[in-house]
This record gives C-alpha cells, sequence and structure tokens, in this order.
C-alpha cells in the first residue's frame, strides 16, 4: 500500500513478527484459518491428519502475528509466537 505521505511516527513504530504453530492432529480442516489470514500465509496441505482431514500449511513465513487464525479457529489447532527480533 502507498501512502499519500509519510506517519510522522513511522521511525517508532515496530512491526512484530510472528511464527504459525499448527497443531495438526487437533484439526478439522474447516479452513477458516486460511481464508480469513490478512497476509494469506497459510494453505490446505496435500497431507492428512489422524482425523483424515487436510490440516493448513504455512505457505510463506511473513505472519504479522495478529492472532486472527487462533482467535477463529473452533478446535484450538492453531496459534502465533513472536518471533526473535
Amino acid at each position: 500500500m502507498k501512502y499519500w505521505r509519510v506517519p510522522l511516527d513511522s521511525e517508532d513504530v515496530q512491526v512484530i513478527r510472528g511464527t504459525v504453530c499448527i497443531l495438526k492432529d487437533r484439526c478439522k480442516g474447516c479452513g477458516y484459518c486460511i481464508e480469513y489470514c490478512p497476509r494469506k500465509n497459510l494453505e490446505f496441505s496435500k497431507e492428512f491428519n489422524a482425523k483424515g482431514y487436510h490440516p493448513p500449511a504455512v505457505k510463506n513465513e511473513d505472519c504479522l502475528n495478529c492472532h486472527y487464525c487462533e482467535l477463529l479457529c473452533p478446535e484450538f489447532a492453531i496459534f502465533t509466537v513472536e518471533a526473535p527480533i
């Protein structure tokens, strides 16, 4: 996104990055985390879990650590951890 001006505090704001952790055997393959990820970092994997569903897989590592995926997951099968700087 291109702004028409640079925000005054742009040097002070630090974007926190994260790492996505997936508990594959807990996933039921609903796809909420994939659908609502703002960066589209997740996709369905080609492998099956113990329940016979396709769990999500991380497509790229550009996670903003926004926690949308863990808030939407009905099975608590995905969470993010703040990445070390």
